[in-house]
């Protein structure tokens, strides 16, 4: 390939495929089959255009999607960590750290950058567009595991106190849809989907 910026971006295009098999916790609604993180992304971002006006403060759409777009590449590399899993959790930034730097870095620098910044910006949640993006994160598994009975929720150790704080992040960027995700939880305690 002549342009070399083309041949990085091109590579970079061919590596994110993989995606397509990091495999999450969730299952599909109506099925048994787990969801793969290239499904959540496209799930939240269609979230992201519908729910936008709940957004507390003016948000950048576009800079919106770009974040929830990249925000589980680095899973790729890193693999996917169980929300609720405590001892994964614990060295999970630095994990999707690593790989961030090989993965964003096939790319030219400029883009690499940018989305490195995106990225560092999703997990820091200090902006209304991170604040957003991550309240989708949020959002989404919980309507996945309200309409799969609470499939995920029958892991050891998720408990509706667990879920509700991990859901807590909802409350200043997206207050309606806090109110939403509440209604969720004990309507799910009320079902049996989660525990008490």
């Amino acid at each position: 390939m002549q342009n070399k910026r083309l041949e990085d971006q091109v590579k970079f295009i061919v590596e994110i495929d993989r995606l397509k098999r990091i495999f999450r916790q969730n299952v599909v609604i109506g099925t048994t089959e787990q969801e793969n993180d290239a499904e959540h992304s496209w799930h939240m971002a269609v979230m992201a255009i519908l729910l936008s006006e709940y957004a507390s403060e003016e948000i950048n759409i576009l800079r919106v999607l770009k974040m929830i777009l990249i925000h589980d590449l680095v899973e790729i590399h890193a693999g996917d960590t169980f929300c609720y899993d405590e001892k994964g959790n614990i060295d999970k930034f630095e994990r999707e750290q690593k790989s961030a730097n090989q993965l964003f870095y096939l790319l030219p620098s400029d883009q690499a950058e940018e989305i490195m910044d995106l990225w560092h910006e999703f997990e820091a949640m200090h902006t209304p567009e991170s604040q957003f993006a991550a309240s989708l994160d949020r959002l989404q598994p919980l309507l996945l595991n309200y309409n799969t009975n609470g499939h995920t929720w029958k892991k050891p150790g998720v408990t509706s106190e667990k879920v509700l704080k991990r859901n807590s992040v909802l409350e200043n960027p997206v207050p309606q849809l806090w109110e939403l995700a509440k209604e969720i939880i004990e309507d799910s305690i009320n079902k049996g989907y989660l525990k008490k």
